[in-house]
């Protein structure tokens, strides 16, 4: 196995962008939903990218890419359709060991981006070590159809929970067989389905009073 699983905390983080065009957008977005403070350089900037550095969502540098624009970066994606340029980043990126993606290259990555599927805080991710996107594409749009938003609320009613049972001092390990039996008792098909007195009524029978779903959810968004 080439490549190393791994899920990167990125959050408020400096990530550089290089290139302005479709493929960029798109990079830039995924970054920003994960809470990376984004940087983009690229003479030419879609739409998209000058509404988000209008609004401040990203700093954005219209000129040619220069190699002292990793000063202080966390990672750097390259996005141009240049390849002299994207192995000039990737040539940079590794010789400060930075983390360096450039797109459709992995030959010129330290890391490669999975195919994914987000449903709030679960995120199944598909790879195919870069032998194959179309494949890693047409599995994600399979298993999309297999999970669909109930399980963000699922985890983010085991998230409420959780946190409860903590604050009343139970042993975490004991949490284990609790969640066991919300999960095999079908809690995320009664969450699918909308029955809402199922789902108390299974909270009750498990956690006993206090456990109410609407309250929880409403708790996880306050």
């Amino acid at each position: 196995m080439r490549y190393y699983p791994v899920y990167l905390d990125i959050q408020n983080r400096k990530c550089l962008v290089v290139g302005g065009g479709s493929v960029g957008t798109r990079k830039v977005k995924t970054l920003l939903k994960c809470g990376a403070k984004v940087t983009v350089i690229s003479p030419n900037v879609s739409a998209q990218l000058k509404e988000l550095a209008k609004v401040g969502s990203v700093t954005l540098i219209q000129r040619s890419y220069h190699s002292a624009d990793l000063d202080e970066m966390f990672l750097v994606i390259g996005a141009t359709d240049d390849a002299k340029l994207n192995r000039q980043i990737s040539s940079d990126a590794e010789r400060l060991n930075m983390l360096c993606n450039i797109a459709d290259r992995p030959q010129d990555c330290n890391f490669i981006l999975p195919s994914i599927i987000n449903r709030g805080d679960l995120i199944i991710s598909i790879s195919t070590s870069g032998k194959s996107p179309a494949l890693a594409k047409k599995l994600r749009k399979r298993l999309e159809g297999q999970f669909g938003e109930e399980y963000a609320v699922f985890l983010q009613l085991m998230g409420e929970i959780r946190k409860k049972l903590l604050s009343q001092a139970h042993e975490p390990e004991a949490h284990k067989q609790i969640f066991k039996q919300l999960i095999n008792k079908g809690l995320v098909e009664m969450i699918r389905e909308n029955k809402t007195a199922d789902i108390n009524s299974l909270l009750y029978r498990i956690l006993g009073e206090g456990y109410e779903y609407e309250h929880l959810l409403k708790r996880g968004h306050q």
